[in-house]
């Protein structure tokens, strides 16, 4: 069975294509307007560590619902993937430029970023993950903790296969479905599916050997 809620969505999302195709140009709002969150979260998630501070994910956002209003035609005319997967896939084009704009040669290597995920999106780093991971431990007892933490948190994420990797930052951290996971890594569902569970079990046991780590 699928995910009702994922149906649901879908469903709303399909009909407000039909308005878009009619030309409702406020259907097309609202579908971004739809997945905003979403994708504000991905943006966090994946712009690059020494632009924070510097760039506002707002921007990027707007920057990509220009995009969007821009290029919504063409994918009306050919929807080759999901509404939100095709949002999300325009939104990780702008953060890719804004890397390129802030940061050019000093950019991680975008060959290795584009094989990986099927398409422009800038990966998430393992200092990233590991500090959403560590959350706020920033109580006086667990502060001297934090640092010797987050290293281990990093090796083990840096060790992980980076497909295994990717499949957890999609869902554990974007809340992508395992559905949605699987299409934008190209891979079967059964096979999204095994690698987070791999992926996720290998940190939850690294987890578990950290003193203080699961204290309130």
């Amino acid at each position: 069975m699928g995910d009702p809620g994922m149906n649901n969505n879908s469903a709303t999302d399909s009909r407000l294509l039909c308005r878009i195709k009619e030309g409702d140009e406020g259907a097309l709002v609202e579908l971004f307007a739809r997945h905003r969150d979403r994708l504000k979260r991905m943006v966090r998630l994946r712009l690059d560590r020494r632009l924070q501070g510097r760039v506002d994910p707002s921007d990027v956002i707007q920057e990509a619902h220009l995009e969007v209003l821009r290029r919504a035609g063409e994918y009306v005319r050919d929807p080759a993937m999901p509404a939100f997967l095709w949002l999300r896939f325009l939104t990780g084009e702008r953060l890719l430029h804004v890397h390129r704009r802030h940061l050019g040669t000093q950019m991680r290597d975008v060959g290795q970023e584009v094989s990986l995920h099927r398409g422009p999106i800038p990966q998430a780093t393992s200092v990233s993950l590991a500090a959403l991971l560590l959350g706020k431990l920033t109580s006086p007892t667990q502060a001297a903790q934090r640092a010797e933490m987050q290293l281990r948190l990093q090796a083990i994420l840096n060790e992980m296969d980076p497909i295994d990797r990717e499949v957890l930052t999609l869902r554990h951290f974007e809340e992508l479905s395992n559905s949605e996971t699987a299409r934008v890594l190209g891979l079967e569902k059964t096979a999204a599916s095994n690698r987070y569970i791999r992926a996720l079990k290998r940190l939850r046991d690294v987890m578990a050997t950290m003193p203080g780590f699961f204290e309130p």
